[in-house]
């Protein structure tokens, strides 16, 4: 009889045991029905990923391992291995249980902590030391969480003796989302695999948490690394197949649920779409919120958020607020309300010319005072924040912020301005990959009118103004951000690579002048392989050149 196993990705929320594990629960009941004799869950699903310092919290701990021991009742004629934190003598482990008939029959701890980007595993967790390794109907079955099998000399190392006589290798993940990252995942599978001439199984969280998206597309490849099936990407799904030992000693796998083999890779901006609108979703609905807020200016950007928003929630729970000033020409703010119009959602318009006045009178006070510089143009950045905020605090909506990665990497933008909010949701997106989105968007109607994706940018801050006066071309200013803020490129490296010096010199010093803006910015959403935030840590107080 072949092991019927399946692959359970969901959507876990940090510090929810409860909900966490009744929805574990309700998924290991669907699979006893579904006649599977082993399921397994991702990494830390229990707690939640990534939970952070909430692991300094003793009853936290405890919580979640009170929480792993209810889930235990459910284990009744099926085995169950769930990721979870463990205290023992003093220690945190991230560790995953399993679990049979009530009984949590052993607990595999996680040997290799990855420490770079995102992660900070060694900050909370104690590195495990032995393999464990179990047998179900015939075949043997390895135990590892996430970065284990990244590394094949490590774990070659850590098995020890037994790399020869697997079936199976089970990977318990929570693998955030960048573009790009579905095929480097399957090249480490696959060598994995191959290495150890055993299938793999790979089993990833779904979901948003803060800046991170977590993508699913939990899969099965064979010893040859070739996927034979794979979940879904950002929803929760049940990934089955059956194994069977076959009379020349290789494992049989056939796909049970889905049914077939992946297609070729998606598109780019599509995996980008699906990534925001998930984790725009998750942060407002995980985070108590019901509706949004947008200041919706009849610009590109405002435009993308608005959009996304209102796939995340639905139309009924965005609302734009327009702001004119008398810089703001007759076709941005015809634009807004087409968008609006468009999207079908709830639009207002508040002037703030008068109160532009009203400020700049009261500032006239102060000798020095005038009407003419940068100080000016961001008072009406200014007054929109505090517009936009006052609607949340009124109404207990969330705002949204709408700047994008070229802009927060260069500070094109108004501290307590237009960086004032809850949420950035296309923070790590860059302006040319907005254009993009945009006409993703625009697919199957236009719903971004035509005319906001082709005007020239401009923050309509003083008459004529455009993003060119102040930033050079967003192909040639994403390109050199690319080089210097994810490939850690030097100003050597750009010059010699036929970048402008010029350009070079002024970009990298507008970035490193800028942390501090970004440091009081509102978390968004990662989707390059390096964001600003927890991806990139720099000192503001900062003499060090680039």
């Amino acid at each position: 009889m072949p092991l019927r196993f399946g692959l359970a990705q969901i959507n876990a929320t940090v510090g929810d045991m409860h909900g966490n594990t009744t929805l574990m629960s309700h998924l290991i009941d669907s699979a006893k029905k579904k006649g599977l004799d082993v399921v397994v869950f991702p990494e830390l699903c229990v707690c939640g990923y990534p939970p952070e310092d909430l692991l300094h919290k003793l009853k936290f701990l405890h919580d979640n391992e009170s929480a792993l021991k209810e889930l235990s009742h459910y284990t009744t004629s099926i085995t169950v291995v769930a990721g979870f934190a463990l205290e023992e003598s003093d220690q945190c482990f991230n560790a995953a249980a399993i679990i049979e008939n009530g009984n949590i029959q052993s607990i595999y701890k996680k040997g290799l902590l990855p420490n770079y980007s995102v992660f900070d595993e060694k900050r909370y967790f104690t590195p495990g030391l032995n393999p464990v390794i179990f047998r179900k109907k015939g075949l043997t079955i390895a135990v590892t969480i996430c970065e284990d099998i990244w590394d094949l000399d490590w774990l070659d190392q850590f098995l020890d003796g037994e790399k020869h006589r697997l079936d199976l290798i089970i990977n318990l993940s929570a693998s955030p989302f960048n573009s790009g990252k579905i095929q480097e995942r399957q090249n480490i599978l696959a060598r994995c695999a191959g290495h150890f001439n055993c299938a793999v199984a790979y089993c990833n969280l779904v979901g948003g948490q803060d800046e991170l998206v977590f993508d699913g597309r939990s899969m099965v490849v064979d010893s040859q690394g070739t996927v034979i099936t794979q979940a879904k990407e950002f929803e929760e799904d049940l990934c089955i197949v059956d194994l069977e030992k076959m009379p020349d000693g290789r494992l049989g796998i056939t796909p049970i649920s889905p049914s077939y083999a992946p297609s070729e890779p998606l598109d780019d901006v599509f995996e980008v779409h699906q990534a925001l609108v998930k984790g725009t979703r998750d942060y407002i609905q995980k985070n108590g919120f019901s509706k949004v807020v947008i200041g919706i200016s009849g610009g590109i950007d405002s435009a993308l958020v608005a959009a996304v928003a209102v796939e995340a929630i639905g139309n009924e729970n965005v609302v734009g607020i327009s702001m004119p000033s008398r810089f703001n020409t007759h076709a941005t703010r015809s634009d807004a309300a087409t968008l609006a119009e468009n999207l079908g959602i709830e639009f207002h318009t508040v002037p703030i010319a008068d109160t532009m006045d009203a400020f700049s009178q009261a500032l006239e006070s102060v000798d020095g005072w005038d009407e003419m510089g940068l100080a000016y143009e961001n008072l009406q950045a200014r007054i929109r924040g505090t517009i936009l905020m006052s609607y949340s605090n009124q109404f207990g909506w969330l705002v949204l912020t709408t700047g994008n990665k070229s802009e927060t990497g260069v500070g094109y933008s108004t501290l307590y301005g237009d960086t004032a909010g809850g949420f950035a949701v296309i923070k790590d997106v860059p302006k040319t990959l907005v254009y993009e989105l945009c006409r993703f968007v625009n697919k199957e109607r236009e719903i971004i009118p035509d005319s906001i994706i082709s005007r020239p940018p401009s923050a309509e801050l003083r008459p004529d103004q455009k993003d060119s006066d102040s930033l050079p071309d967003y192909d040639l200013l994403d390109a050199i951000l690319k080089n210097y803020v994810e490939l850690d490129h030097s100003t050597e490296e750009l010059i010699g690579a036929g970048f402008d010096a010029e350009q070079v010199r002024r970009i990298i010093r507008l970035v490193d002048r800028n942390e501090y803006k970004r440091r009081q910015s509102p978390p968004g959403i990662k989707i390059t392989p390096r964001a600003f935030g927890k991806d990139r840590r720099m000192p503001i107080t900062n003499r060090y050149n680039s």
